[in-house]
């Protein structure tokens, strides 16, 4: 039943959900739309009485989404890419002109990378415009494989075989503690101090978790749970504060801590016979219609030496 009641929604009803959501008011959104008010909130209503549930809660301050309301939305987002994209194809763009790159990115590259690569490519490809999602690199493999987005950035080489895998950037993880902590004076460690110590461990998901993961096992036998785990944090800036703040010690991108190590809130503390180096990959499906524009922004990223340009 609520299968073909669904069929009855149009697209300018979800049109008129994406600019509610982003406009966070009716006025506005219909302004936006060139709609009047008591039109949009008829697509609104209109979209509520296919479905039989309400998809947007309205209060003297603006308007949320149910989560019936979310689900409609990000699929309402997909649709209105998926025909922007249509309109790309049929126009048959060319080299050098324009178009929108949504890229899904984990937490290193999104945060530490790409804003400066993003920068200089905007310098050469103003006309191009780059979309940057930031999820884990499990999510973003995901994200990748469901088309919510169209090229991915992970830390590490998916095995997936309908996906694309470019490496670009090399990255290190490195054990970083907090000034005044007692290993700065030794100036290494063996892995067995490691164990002991306090440890703020990144969260499920992360590529950073799972290429320390597997070096411990592979190189050291050493398994997660023989660590002194103190916590587990969901982002590289997140363990950094729990590192300062002296919660414990942790492993994290070089990428991550420059500006701590340079400014000397954390210091590197090599492990003795330990070298965890790794690749980020750029990601996208086989039988990805890539355009002009996309492999532009793919050609410059491959190109694109993350120590001469931050």
């Amino acid at each position: 039943m609520m299968d073909h009641r669904f069929k009855s929604i149009t697209l300018q009803q979800m049109e008129a959900l994406i600019s509610l959501v982003e406009e966070r008011s009716f006025s506005r959104a219909a302004k936006r739309m060139l709609l009047t008010q008591p039109a949009l909130t008829k697509n609104i209503r209109n979209v509520e009485d296919c479905l039989g549930v309400k998809v947007v809660n309205r209060s003297n301050t603006g308007v949320s989404l149910t989560p019936e309301g979310k689900i409609l939305y990000d699929v309402a987002q997909r649709m209105v890419r998926m025909r922007k994209e249509a309109g790309e194809k049929i126009q048959k763009l060319h080299e050098n002109t324009g178009g929108d790159i949504y890229v899904g990115a984990s937490t290193i590259p999104a945060t530490y990378i790409l804003p400066h690569a993003m920068s200089a490519f905007k310098k050469v490809h103003p006309d191009i415009r780059i979309f940057i999602k930031t999820e884990d690199s499990q999510e973003v493999l995901n994200m990748v494989l469901d088309r919510g987005v169209e090229i991915g950035c992970i830390g590490k080489e998916p095995l997936n075989r309908k996906l694309t895998a470019q490496p670009v950037w090399s990255d290190r993880l490195i054990l970083v503690v907090p000034k005044h902590h007692r290993w700065i004076r030794k100036g290494s460690i063996d892995i067995s101090e490691l164990l002991q110590e306090p440890f703020v461990l990144r969260e499920k998901g992360s590529a950073t978790r799972d290429v320390f993961e597997v070096y411990l096992k592979e190189k050291k036998s050493i398994s997660l749970p023989q660590l002194n785990i103190c916590g587990e944090l969901g982002s590289s800036e997140a363990i950094k504060e729990a590192v300062i703040a002296g919660l414990g010690v942790s492993v994290l991108s070089v990428h991550a801590v420059k500006r701590e190590l340079a400014s000397r809130l954390l210091y590197e503390i090599p492990i003795t016979s330990c070298r965890m180096e790794r690749k980020f990959y750029l990601i996208y499906l086989k039988s990805f219609d890539i355009r002009p524009h996309h492999q532009t922004f793919v050609s410059f990223l491959k190109r694109y030496e993350t120590g001469k340009n931050d």
